[in-house]
């Protein structure tokens, strides 16, 4: 059963009357979790995921895994885990892999932001969310921690920076993902509210070695780059993020974390022109020639779609990239004592394994390297081209 604190904290003010911090039941401890606590982790055959499940391992926690039937386990060889088949959208599965569990990691998801996956993407993170936190409280587990994104919080203006307490406005753009990671975070709150000690944690672009769908996540992003499939980008900015700091900040959160709280674990902020430059120069590939206007990419992205025209992009992953997700994670250095590592190393190793897991083809791009120059060269005459 959950060990509550009897009420929720109170401090005088400065006219010497008590106020009450927080609404919701925080866990009495605070202090690092016992050796072989019972823990449920959802989505850790995920490349955040694999990473959690790894650093979980470590601790010394007895792991319980949530996979569904379909899912590649190969990459956890070497840890020692219990399966529990089922899907966070099955509510009977959530159920019979709850029963008896301390902990829950819920770090299942679909970033997908293709538009003939939407009703999947709130499917998937929405109610799968309400799945598993409610059998979660159900279960009386004493912890629950939930992987949202940095997109949740919101998006700065650009050249400016934002925290955990910045209003969400970027629900108007009407992107899937982000508003379904917001909704979650809604939930959550609501079941934080009725007792459950859910503490929320927020990684931005989430980059690194060990991933086990590098097409998938996004380190697709250094994929494409690496196979000269990014012509252009728009002018945007993102923050990056190693995913072993990532794995670590779930579990600092865990263990130091406040009851009803969401923690940015945000590393450097990059335009999307600065991080392809450096990312092309590790590489030693050209960078995307093409900086364009985001707006009249939106529309032609959108026009195509219409057309029926097969993109590799769609409306709502362009419109993301012209917002500045751009942070600051001073809460979560102060409360979680979470430090993300140098930049350069984070760039420097997913470039390295991408590398390495691709091999020979890489290599023999000169004449696309060619073509990709001159029409960096012919659209610069054109006027949605900066």
């Amino acid at each position: 059963m959950r060990a509550l604190c009897a009420a929720p904290g109170r401090q005088p003010d400065h006219a010497g009357r008590p106020l009450l911090d927080s609404i919701f039941p925080r866990p009495c401890a605070t202090g690092p979790t016992a050796v072989g606590a019972k823990t449920l982790v959802t989505g850790g055959t995920g490349f955040v995921g694999l990473h959690v499940v790894r650093e979980l391992a470590r601790r010394g926690d007895e792991l319980r895994l949530l996979v569904r039937d379909q899912s590649n386990t190969e990459p956890l060889d070497g840890i020692e885990w219990e399966r529990a088949s089922g899907d966070v959208i099955d509510r009977d599965s959530v159920r019979r892999a709850m029963k008896g569990v301390d902990r829950v990691f819920h770090v299942a998801g679909t970033t997908s932001m293709r538009s003939r996956d939407r009703i999947r993407v709130f499917q998937v993170n929405v109610e799968g969310t309400r799945n598993v936190f409610e059998e979660a409280l159900s279960a009386g587990a004493e912890r629950a921690v939930l992987t949202s994104s940095s997109s949740a919080v919101g998006a700065a203006k650009p050249g400016e920076t934002i925290d955990e307490d910045h209003p969400f406005t970027v629900g108007r753009l009407g992107i899937a993902y982000i508003n379904s990671k917001h909704d979650a975070e809604l939930v959550a709150m609501q079941l934080a509210a009725k007792g459950l000690p859910v503490v929320i944690v927020n990684p931005s672009f989430v980059l690194g070695p060990d991933d086990p769908n590098p097409s998938g996540t996004s380190n697709a992003l250094i994929r494409r780059l690496l196979l000269r499939r990014i012509p252009g980008y728009v002018d945007g900015a993102i923050n990056v993020v190693d995913v072993r700091d990532v794995a670590r900040g779930h579990l600092l959160a865990d263990e130091r974390g406040e009851t009803a709280e969401r923690y940015l674990l945000t590393g450097r902020n990059f335009t999307l022109q600065r991080l392809f430059a450096d990312l092309s120069r590790i590489a030693g590939v050209p960078t995307p020639p093409v900086r364009m206007h985001g707006r009249l990419v939106v529309t032609g992205v959108e026009t195509m779609e219409f057309l029926g025209v097969r993109l590799p992009t769609s409306p709502d992953e362009v419109r993301s990239g012209t917002q500045w997700f751009t942070y600051r994670n001073d809460k979560a250095r102060e409360q979680l004592d979470w430090e993300p590592r140098p930049h350069e190393e984070t760039l420097e190793d997913a470039v390295r394994w991408q590398l390495e897991q691709l091999g020979e083809r890489t290599e023999g791009h000169r004449l696309t390297d060619l073509a990709l120059r001159t029409t960096g060269r012919a659209f610069g005459l054109l006027p949605f081209v900066r």
